[in-house]
């Protein structure tokens, strides 16, 4: 007379099941968070260690410049010496300036993270809306 599984105990059963898939879902999309996070502040140590360098070489170049200048009057080969340095330096100050510049403009903090949320939202948004090609259940 009694069924060994009730309606309530179906739902409960149900609800257990959606709350499971639910839980190992964000804990999938919070893995993923974690994981863009870390590639994240590696990318800004690299940044800070490429802006450190040009810096430095951007300080050379400049004491080579000013080096340069002081020399120009003495005789001849030092000055070319000195010229060819300072050109070195300044270059190679400035493109890893411009490097930092293209890696900081570059937005990548929690992409894959955004779009597989997204993602989930149209599954589930789709998943709610009734089908018109497949029948009702009973």
């Amino acid at each position: 007379m009694a069924d060994s599984q009730g309606p309530a105990q179906r739902l409960f059963g149900a609800g257990k099941r959606v709350l499971s898939t639910l839980i190992a879902t964000g804990e999938t999309r919070l893995r993923l968070a974690v994981l863009e996070l870390e590639e994240e502040r590696a990318r800004l140590v690299t940044l800070a260690l490429l802006l450190g360098l040009s810096m430095v070489l951007l300080m050379l170049g400049i004491a080579t410049l000013t080096a340069f200048v002081v020399v120009l009057f003495w005789n001849s080969f030092r000055l070319t010496a000195i010229a060819v340095c300072a050109a070195v330096l300044l270059a190679g100050g400035v493109g890893l300036a411009l490097a930092a510049m293209r890696l900081a403009r570059r937005r990548t903090l929690l992409v894959s993270t955004l779009k597989h949320l997204a993602l989930d939202r149209e599954l589930a948004e789709e998943s709610m809306r009734p089908d018109v090609d497949e029948p009702h259940r009973r």
